[in-house]
């Protein structure tokens, strides 16, 4: 039996990164490009303003996610970079790192979980779905690019 264990990282560790580096080549082969294009300063993730986490399956570094503010009312959070390697996946990883993320944002007063997703993902829109997230106006990098699809969820 894999064990799972999902802890608090730097944006910028080497751990995260190379799981970032991986998202992103991903997205790019789905999207072209540089994958996605928002503005990401590591700093974002530093509590109190956010938390980036990633996933460690038997010590190996196997998905990430984080949150980071969003506006000016201190209840928002934006779900950033989640992400499971290849080899990991259909282990549930995912949604362990999605309730992760959530749980850190509600420690942290956050109220809603908000999202940005192409509809080229259609895994990941499955799994927002899954777990109670809704259609929202779109709001942010990408939001007038025909292929977005914005979610949220109060937590």
């Amino acid at each position: 039996m894999s064990e799972l264990e999902i802890r608090p990282e730097r944006y910028d560790s080497s751990a995260a990164q190379g799981l970032v580096v991986a998202a992103l080549a991903e997205l790019a082969t789905r999207y072209g490009g540089a994958g996605d294009e928002t503005p990401v300063a590591p700093t974002e993730f530093a509590p109190p303003s956010g938390e980036f986490l990633v996933a460690y399956l038997d010590g190996v570094p196997a998905g990430c996610a984080g949150w980071r503010s969003h506006g000016d009312s201190g209840e928002i959070a934006e779900l950033k970079r989640l992400f499971v390697a290849s080899t990991a996946r259909g282990r549930g990883i995912a949604r362990s790192l999605l309730a992760a993320v959530e749980g850190s944002a509600r420690e942290y007063g956050r109220l809603r979980l908000i999202l940005e997703c192409g509809d080229r993902q259609p895994e990941a829109i499955a799994l927002y779905q899954r777990s109670g997230y809704e259609r929202i106006a779109d709001f942010g990098f990408y939001r007038d690019e025909p292929d977005v699809l914005s979610f949220g969820r109060s937590l």
